[in-house]
């Protein structure tokens, strides 16, 4: 990766540091805005690097949970907005092969499973009502997600593993099971998440130059998701 392409990278990870100090310092309403940059930086880049359209519409979705999230009120409209990224990505690795692999080996997909429903159970008496029937969804959707990633590629595997957890923790908070106004409760889901939706991006994009790699040449008949490449020469 050349320098100017890896720009929107640099402006990410600069981002996400500053957002952990403004979080940790409390510092509203600028840890609010840094955390609303974090998906379309990333998103930017994808957009540069040509790559996939559900992925850029996985990270604008993650970027309006974020905002809603940051707005009282509107959780379940950020949970909502959570869900249709979550359901991106699951349709991203699906189309490149991910039930296969899973059906070859279930056992990351049950360990998930097993998990998510550890986590609903304990969660489940401190929850609200109106919690109480979108959060299995939701955990659904994690799972989704952090099993077909994983089958697909190791890096973006890490980040639906690590976007389970960073979730799970939110889950936790809003049961009361730990508590949610803690700075390092913040300080965990948004360092979890923000290494989640990196590594869910680079790693999907690493995939991608891989396939594209190993063939001759860019086939748009395969890879009819993403914005048509322009050779390096006028990049």
């Amino acid at each position: 990766m050349t320098a100017p392409r890896s720009i929107w990278l640099i402006a990410f990870g600069t981002a996400a540091v500053v957002h952990l100090v403004l979080n940790g310092a409390d510092l509203a309403p600028w840890a609010s805005i840094t955390k609303c940059l974090l998906a379309p930086l990333l998103a930017a880049w994808v957009i540069q690097q040509r790559g996939p359209r559900l992925l850029v519409v996985a990270l604008v979705f993650c970027f309006l949970g974020d905002l809603f999230l940051e707005i009282e009120g509107m959780f379940i409209l950020g949970m909502a907005a959570f869900a249709i990224a979550h359901i991106s990505f699951i349709t991203l690795f699906v189309q490149r092969g991910a039930l296969d692999r899973l059906r070859a080996n279930p056992l990351p997909l049950i360990g998930y499973v097993v998990a998510a429903i550890a986590l609903v159970a304990w969660c489940w008496g401190g929850l609200e009502p109106g919690l109480k029937a979108p959060i299995p969804v939701y955990a659904a959707l994690l799972v989704g997600t952090a099993a077909v990633s994983w089958s697909t590629d190791r890096l973006a595997g890490i980040g639906g593993a690590l976007f389970l957890v960073s979730d799970g923790i939110i889950a936790l908070g809003e049961a009361g099971r730990i508590d949610a106004d803690a700075t390092w409760t913040g300080l965990a889901i948004m360092a979890l998440y923000s290494l989640a939706i990196y590594c869910l991006t680079t790693g999907i994009m690493a995939r991608e130059h891989r396939t594209v790699a190993a063939g001759t040449s860019f086939d748009p008949t395969i890879h009819t998701d993403c914005w048509p490449r322009v050779p390096s020469s006028q990049q």
